[in-house]
């Protein structure tokens, strides 16, 4: 197999992959839907029945509209939320070090409750005594204030919300902050002030209208829900799969979560407290994945603490593993995620010593290309080898004839003979076309690359090249390798014509990708240019050519 059908095969194989994954993602065949969305009705007689489900303000006292309006503020270093006092819901959650666009101060917003979409966390008290239900609605809390900030040389900030229930019983919310964190404590303190026991059961659930994925084939992301539990480490739960089937997991531990594009919102019970994972699909085409954590018992004049975590943010690996050893996951890697985690690593530990992305990608390249230099000159030389024997197969074609059996026995002796490898040439295209979708799939998922710099034009690396100049610059050394590599004689006119036109196909291929990608690629053909001509300059010495 010679370099070109190489180029060749890589080009199908990858694009292929990508096609597959976008089908996969949007287009794979799903059950037969018996309705679009669950009616209150029907929620009514499910196992989330005790869960609220309908939006933030409905079901309550007429005079909770007004404390729905009057939204508590809290701002750290990394997050502006906006509280409700009717639940105590977060509605609103901007992320103050990720801007929205790049070169612009508006910060990109995760959650928000607007009249034509939703995206909140939700938590309460449900049970015998719960004081949010479907049925009785939501408590009312009140707090001292309604703006908090992180004051300048603390680490922590702590928002109390109190609400007392009819029977005397006094609840207190508190959201505790962290500086530099994404992570946000919800805890219940509950003083049983009554003469009769209470029985509670603590739930949390992110509510997301569902809305149409914005992926397209080069930039295949996911946007819906994910879940783990002790048996399932990481799933994903798509909002057609959401709509069939309502999710009802007994789990020790577990998470829940809605994903997007290097983003995630999740809660995470307890990991030593017995938990349920749940789902529902609202009026209204709205999506809600939650826990339902272990029921509480609070005997009259005790105490209790009824907690979990809420994490609102970029999928940094580092601080999701902290809070869960399976958060992570929800940096998908494929199929490939045992390869795609040491180079993302890599990448890491290379940006740590330049501190620029591009040239870590630089880095990640000349090390790869390194790697597979003992294989890439095999390669060569296997192909070298080949065009040598060409006449030799010629002769053996002319006197076995259409005896396909013969030929083949000759061929294989020959090849033995000249200690020749016939697949020699495949090996190292079987490996780099691993390395390159893994690559791929780190570039595509890292948010740490999102609004990346990398030099001159290069804005972000993670969207396309603005001007096409690293794709143009890639196409042309690819033409550059192909003409360096000499061409098999027994290549019919018609393939030779494909292999003149790959470079072009290739660079209309490339125009739509992640700029981080294409260097990757581009530098990767530089690599193999100067590989090619130390490579042949020794052959030559040999004969070989």
């Amino acid at each position: 197999m010679d370099s070109q059908r190489n180029i060749l095969l890589i080009g199908l194989l990858f694009v292929s992959f990508l096609l597959w994954q976008q089908w996969q993602t949007d287009k794979a065949p799903q059950p037969v839907a018996t309705q679009t969305s669950v009616s209150s009705s029907t929620v009514a007689h499910d196992h989330n029945a005790d869960v609220p489900d309908a939006d933030t303000d409905a079901h309550v006292p007429a005079e909770s509209n007004m404390a729905s309006k009057n939204l508590i503020t809290v701002k750290t270093d990394q997050l502006e939320i906006h509280i409700n006092p009717v639940g105590g819901d977060i509605v609103y959650a901007a992320l103050l070090a990720h801007k929205l666009e790049l070169n612009k101060n508006d910060p990109f917003v995760l959650l928000e409750n607007t009249k034509g979409y939703t995206y909140i966390a939700q938590s309460g008290l449900i049970g015998r005594n719960g004081i949010d239900s479907s049925a009785n609605g939501r408590a009312v809390f009140t707090a001292a204030k309604t703006n908090y900030d992180l004051a300048k040389g603390s680490d922590t900030l702590e928002v109390p919300l109190t609400f007392t229930a009819k029977d005397g019983v006094t609840y207190t919310k508190i959201y505790t902050f962290h500086r530099g964190k994404f992570d946000i404590g919800v805890d219940y303190h509950i003083n049983n002030t009554s003469a009769a026991p209470l029985q509670v059961q603590m739930y949390g659930q992110i509510k997301q209208t569902i809305k149409p994925s914005e992926s397209h084939m080069m930039m295949p992301t996911y946007r819906g829900a994910a879940f783990s539990t002790q048996d399932v480490r990481y799933e994903k739960y798509k909002f057609d799969e959401m709509k069939e089937h309502n999710l009802d997991k007994k789990t020790e531990g577990g998470w829940a979560a809605m994903l997007q594009h290097y983003f995630v919102s999740a809660w995470v019970p307890p990991a030593d407290q017995q938990n349920t994972i749940f789902s529902s699909v609202s009026t209204g085409d709205l999506a809600n994945i939650g826990f339902k954590g272990t029921v509480q018992d609070i005997a009259p004049g005790a105490t209790a603490n009824i907690k979990a975590q809420f994490y609102v943010g970029p999928k940094d690996q580092a601080a999701l593993s902290a809070i869960s050893p399976t958060l992570n996951l929800v940096v998908d890697y494929g199929f490939l995620w045992w390869l795609a985690i040491p180079i993302y690593k890599l990448l890491m530990f290379f940006h740590s010593i330049v501190g620029n992305w591009g040239v870590a990608i630089i880095l990640i390249t000349l090390t790869v290309r390194g790697l597979l230099y003992p294989l890439t000159k095999a390669q060569y030389t296997s192909m070298a080898k080949m065009r040598n024997l060409q006449p030799k197969l010629a002769e053996l074609k002319e006197r076995y004839g259409d005896d396909r059996q013969k030929m083949g026995q000759a061929m294989m002796e020959l090849y033995k003979k000249e200690k020749v490898n016939p697949m020699g040439g495949c090996l190292p295209i079987l490996l780099q076309m691993p390395i390159f979708i893994a690559l791929y799939w780190v570039l595509l998922e890292s948010v740490e690359l999102r609004h990346a710099p990398f030099i001159l034009w290069i804005h972000d690396l993670s969207v396309q090249d603005p001007y096409y100049i690293l794709p143009i610059l890639m196409g042309i050394s690819m033409f550059v390798m192909q003409k360096m590599q000499p061409m098999a004689p027994t290549m019919d006119p018609m393939q030779a014509k494909m292999m003149q036109w790959m470079p072009v196909v290739f660079t209309v291929f490339f125009l739509w990708f992640p700029a981080g990608l294409v260097l990757y690629w581009l530098v990767g053909n530089l690599v193999a240019i100067t590989q090619q001509k130390i490579i042949y300059a020794g052959l030559a010495k040999k004969g070989l050519k």
